[in-house]
């Protein structure tokens, strides 16, 4: 469709038919836009350009033209086309400096073109790239060159593309009429018109052909035949080119449609877009609320339960500690009234040691009587009950200070049962004459056997063997 539309554009274009064909240009444009046809868009701004061009609007001209050829350079970059299409764009703007006669930019882009130039992929045929190479060899004055490379060329144009003859033969024209071959320059120039006639074909070109035709009249003397040829190239000027003609109107005063149309789209994009940022806004707006509520809810409920176990824990860790502090002085009123009994018994224990020695001692003294060996029985009983009543003392006070053995045998194992037995009379803080009673050995003795003990446990002088033991 858009290759069609391409197609009937030039043929439009070549019969002067220049609303039809740019009409058809800018729909071929549209569609080649909305399939991301790049290619296709590169030949159509080309052709945009070179109409363009017809009318001396070299700006515009220019534009169109570089907007093709930025698009194929980046097709080639991308690998998308082979460079040898350049070639045609060059062929294109070559024509263009050659129409606004600048012929010094025509061989830039003629030398480009024929660098570029590959039979196999370029679509300009090299007879349209010599074609214009001959017309810039006319205007530096290179005539001989120029009459070579026109008459080279000719065949091929008979043979492919006889309706392009209209613009070879008027150039040849030129050529001849500046060489003063004023019959030769008239017959191509009468070649010009016939073919353009027979063709139906670049019928815009005529003017100048008849202005041509009036200036080589002119410089020949017949005058007739000069006004007449001057008087129509007027007339067909004003047809084509004059921006009253009704056939130019649309395209001198040009709306940009493709413009216009993308920038339609874009805007209905654009608002489609804001509409769907709006809504996305509003939707993200809402999800945000909700997650913000969501989160200060589960805030609230974090903090009242962080506050629940914390309240809780702490009731528990009171009642934990009030459950020990409890337990301790319950323990520690156990130990005390346990350590009374203790202390009590001991001292019961040393009231009858004080009275079990008096009564011995008077039965020592009653020996000689008789009944001796009655006697000495009651001795060995009260002796051995002594014996009974320390290790039941001992089991009671062990039974109520068990921690406190334990730890002493584990800090000193080389204590003896004897420095044992005097650890825990010291730890019922008894004195050393209650001890010595309770032993039934001087205090003398208490005192020495104290003093091995502070050695035992490895004491100085400055300890408090009472205060040491009360802490283990």
């Amino acid at each position: 469709m858009i290759v069609a539309l391409r197609a009937l554009a030039e043929v439009h274009g070549h019969q002067a038919h220049y609303k039809t064909s740019y009409d058809k240009l800018w729909t071929a444009l549209l569609l080649a836009d909305a399939g991301s046809l790049e290619n296709l868009k590169a030949d159509i701004y080309r052709a945009i350009g070179r109409y363009y061009s017809f009318y001396n609007r070299k700006e515009n001209a220019l534009k169109f033209l570089g907007l093709s050829l930025d698009i194929k350079k980046k097709l080639i970059q991308n690998g998308e086309l082979n460079r040898a299409r350049l070639a045609q764009d060059y062929y294109s703007m070559c024509s263009t400096f050659r129409e606004l006669n600048e012929p010094d930019q025509g061989w830039k882009y003629l030398d480009s073109g024929y660098q570029y130039y590959d039979s196999a992929f370029s679509k300009v045929p090299m007879s349209y790239l010599k074609f214009e190479h001959a017309i810039l060899l006319t205007h530096d004055q290179q005539f001989s060159e120029a009459l070579s490379m026109f008459l080279e060329i000719e065949a091929w144009f008979l043979e492919h593309q006889p309706s392009y003859l209209v613009l070879f033969y008027y150039y040849l024209g030129n050529a001849y009429q500046q060489t003063a071959r004023f019959t030769d320059s008239e017959v191509c120039y009468l070649k010009s018109l016939d073919i353009s006639q027979k063709y139906h074909s670049h019928i815009d070109f005529t003017p100048l052909v008849h202005e041509q035709l009036s200036h080589l009249y002119m410089e020949m003397g017949n005058l007739p035949r000069a006004y007449a040829h001057l008087k129509k190239a007027k007339e067909l000027d004003q047809i084509f080119f004059d921006s009253r003609s009704a056939n130019n109107r649309p395209l001198l005063e040009i709306q940009d449609e493709f413009r216009m149309e993308k920038e339609r789209q874009e805007k209905i994009l654009q608002e489609q877009r804001m509409a769907r940022l709006e809504q996305e806004d509003k939707i993200h707006l809402l999800q945000r609320t909700i997650l913000a509520g969501f989160l200060l809810f589960l805030l609230i409920i974090g903090f009242i339960y962080f506050r629940y176990v914390k309240s809780k824990h702490q009731a528990e860790k009171r009642l934990i500690r009030q459950k020990r502090e409890m337990e301790g002085q319950q323990a520690q009123e156990l130990v005390e009234l346990k350590n009374k009994e203790l202390a009590a018994s001991a001292l019961k224990l040393i009231e009858k040691e004080a009275f079990i020695d008096t009564v011995k001692e008077r039965l020592i003294q009653q020996r000689k009587q008789p009944n001796l060996q009655e006697i000495n029985r009651i001795v060995y009983s009260i002796s051995n009950r002594k014996a009974v009543d320390w290790k039941e003392f001992e089991t009671r006070f062990v039974a109520v200070n068990k921690r406190f053995y334990v730890r002493l045998k584990q800090q000193f194992p080389q204590l003896t049962q004897g420095d044992l037995k005097l650890c825990a009379l010291i730890k019922l803080n008894l004195s050393s004459k209650e001890m010595a009673k309770l032993l039934n050995v001087r205090v003398e003795s208490v005192h020495t056997t104290r003093f091995r003990l502070r050695k035992k446990l490895g004491l100085s002088r400055d300890v408090n063997l009472k205060e040491f033991i009360a802490r283990i």
